[in-house]
């Protein structure tokens, strides 16, 4: 499945077929795969360099589950992650091996999953269900050029490419002995369904026990479109499509936030 640049509406026809497709295939949206953040009171400095005390004695989680796309040799990809929390942002530090780093179309909003990008997914109340043109939930593309970009309605309702950079500060730096390892930090600000995109917005203040939707994932490009969507949790197909989570946060595992 291909995402165009055009702005689709997902309308209420639209809804209503992708519905019946979901329960006339009998598949559940339920993803039951947890992830959990301990509370970390120095967050990392995001620089891409992963030295920091926040990381050190942090489990690894592999993105392991493919999406969409053929599956990939080891050397071609393979990524894992770690995540930490304060009341400000959830942490995020991924370790990805990638052969060839590919950022093919300058315009940010243009085939930016046709990029090499990582792909943040957050429902700020693990709610679940459709996000394609609302803010229940984020699909955030973190691109090498560090734009965020995910789709959202414009003024007009319309679903469409926007920016999102003032959500999440992110910055990689690749390894420069082999197998020349990417490691990319972030720092995402946590936003509820009341977001209004170029309005005053607020992130929520996190707190020890807040269960978010969470899923991460990496588009993967060769010198050329997407060949690979690796991700972090496995996703019950629909009519064969597992690349669902751009629209649909019920795929997305649980984060709970720890204490210290």
């Amino acid at each position: 499945m291909t995402r165009k640049r055009f702005k689709p509406v997902f309308n209420t026809l639209t809804k209503a077929v992708f519905i019946y497709s979901v329960l006339a295939s009998g598949a559940t949206f339920a993803n039951m795969t947890e992830d959990e953040a301990a509370y970390v009171s120095t967050p990392p400095v995001i620089d891409g360099i992963a030295d920091d005390d926040a990381w050190k004695d942090v489990k690894w989680n592999v993105m392991s589950s493919q999406m969409w796309g053929t599956l990939p040799e080891a050397t071609d990809f393979s990524g894992r992650y770690k995540l930490r929390w304060d009341e400000r942002a959830l942490y995020l530090l991924a370790e990805i091996q990638d052969d060839h780093l590919s950022d093919t179309y300058a315009d940010p909003l243009e085939r930016y999953w046709d990029d090499d990008c990582l792909e943040i997914f957050i429902d700020a109340d693990g709610s679940g269900g459709d996000h394609f043109n609302n803010y229940n939930a984020f699909a955030y593309h973190l691109a090498l050029d560090n734009q965020v970009v995910d789709i959202g309605p414009d003024e007009n309702g319309d679903a469409v490419a926007q920016l999102y950079n003032d959500h999440v500060d992110s910055a990689w730096k690749r390894d420069l002995t082999p197998p020349f390892l990417v490691y990319w930090e972030a720092a995402i600000r946590v936003f509820d369904d009341s977001y209004q995109h170029g309005k005053d917005n607020s992130p929520l203040t996190l707190k020890k026990g807040m269960q978010l939707g969470f899923m991460l994932a990496y588009c993967d490009a060769d010198g050329k479109d997407r060949e690979h969507f690796m991700g972090s949790h496995e996703i019950t197909p629909v009519n064969g499509d597992k690349n669902l989570g751009f629209k649909d946060a019920s795929v997305f595992g649980k984060l709970i936030l720890k204490g210290r």
